[in-house]
């Protein structure tokens, strides 16, 4: 009789299952944005797909684990190449981030001095593999002697330290640069693309969300109770569905538009000194012949309409037209513009062109481009949703 062998491995259950699903699925979307990369050489799609194939890539220990990969293989040398790739997640959140909102971003020499750390981790990781690989009875045990009494006694609770402050840093910079960045297309464009700022605004409140849900899983697993390996799958599934989500918003939202923006201050023609605006045009006579041309030519209808093509039409330059603006009218460049769109559109619903267009319709017939920024611009200046104010208006007719 032939001996039986019994393979426990892989064991496919509530825990392994969800896991191993999920993040199969993240190093596709890693793979797709991979060769985006290569299509189009966009970096910010490469760099999301280093940040999902490193999240998805750190599931991996716990997806084998539950799978019973160490209890089927006592002897395994694979948290040798586990390696924790932590430090690379910080700045590659922040490039991320920095690639969308700078035109035409490229990589300097200087920037990939934020990934040393990272690089000095995997050599170091390496070299204590090579230690041990030669020590007498490596072939027997799991983990060699500087697994256990240096990489794990000492480097790794330091390295998670690390990692965590670095973390902080780098969420704290990418955070600055993304709502800096918020607040600068407010002077510059009329309609704000809601739709790139609300994934890169989910974007970073996901990582967070993990960052800090792994510090609180962490003091509670080493200063109150020590949590069981099931009670730490939460943080991984958790992970794995976030990936999931950054893959597909990722791959499908169109962050070109974002990088192409332009917003130069400078205007292409030559610009007046002070003297001369200070003789030729006060901040009130800048004011009266705003409100004229844009009540006379209605340039607010134009959805893209952008600062610096309304200093064009104006015949002003980007500055003075921006210090009138501000200034003048104690408002950012979308609220001026947005605000006379709104008066349009109540306008439009005074004259009862809701009976042959929708609101929607009407919206864009007044130069909104999305039924999210009419909404939430209609209601900061009227109080009132547009249904609301139309079912009012309506019934007080």
């Amino acid at each position: 009789m032939h001996p039986v062998f019994a393979f426990e491995f892989p064991s496919f259950n509530l825990y392994s299952t969800p896991l191993l699903i999920l993040v199969l699925q993240a190093f596709v979307f890693a793979t797709l944005l991979v060769l985006r990369y290569f299509k189009k050489k966009y970096i910010p799609a490469l760099i999301l797909a280093l940040l999902i194939f490193i999240t998805g890539y750190h599931r991996t220990t716990y997806t084998i684990g539950f799978m019973e990969w160490y209890d089927t293989y006592r002897n395994t040398k694979i948290n040798y190449w586990l390696i924790a790739l932590s430090l690379a997640v910080g700045p590659l959140l922040y490039f991320y981030v920095k690639s969308i909102t700078t035109p035409n971003f490229k990589f300097r020499k200087k920037d990939f001095f934020h990934f040393v750390p990272v690089l000095v981790f995997v050599i170091y990781k390496i070299s204590i593999f090579i230690y041990d690989a030669q020590q007498p009875g490596f072939d027997q045990t799991q983990n060699g002697y500087l697994k256990i009494n240096l990489d794990e006694k000492y480097i790794q609770p330091l390295v998670g330290i690390i990692e965590n402050i670095q973390m902080l840093l780098y969420l704290a910079f990418t955070l600055q640069i993304f709502y800096a960045y918020k607040k600068r297309i407010q002077e510059f464009f009329s309609n704000t693309y809601a739709l790139e700022l609300n994934w890169m605004r989910n974007f970073l409140f996901i990582y967070s969300f993990l960052f800090l849900y792994s510090i609180f899983e962490s003091t509670i697993g080493n200063l109150i109770i020590d949590l069981h390996w099931t009670q730490r799958w939460w943080y991984q599934f958790f992970s794995a569905l976030a990936i999931i989500y950054i893959g597909i918003k990722g791959y499908f939202t169109n962050t070109n538009t974002l990088n192409n923006l332009d917003f130069n201050i400078t205007s292409k023609k030559t610009t007046q000194s002070n003297s001369e605006k200070e003789t030729n045009a006060t901040l009130a006579d800048s004011k009266t012949k705003i409100e004229h041309y844009i009540q006379e030519h209605r340039p607010f209808l134009d959805p893209d309409l952008n600062l610096t093509q309304l200093a064009k039409m104006l015949k002003m330059s980007v500055p003075e037209l921006s210090e009138t603006i501000n200034s003048g009218f104690n408002k950012n460049f979308n609220d001026f513009i947005n605000e006379y769109r709104v008066h349009e559109v109540q306008k439009m619903l005074r004259e009862g062109k809701q009976k042959k267009l929708s609101l929607l319709g009407i919206a864009y017939e007044c130069g909104f481009n999305s039924k999210a920024t009419f909404n939430r611009v209609f209601k900061k200046f009227t109080n009132t949703s547009p249904s609301q104010y139309v079912a009012l208006n309506t019934t007080e007719m």
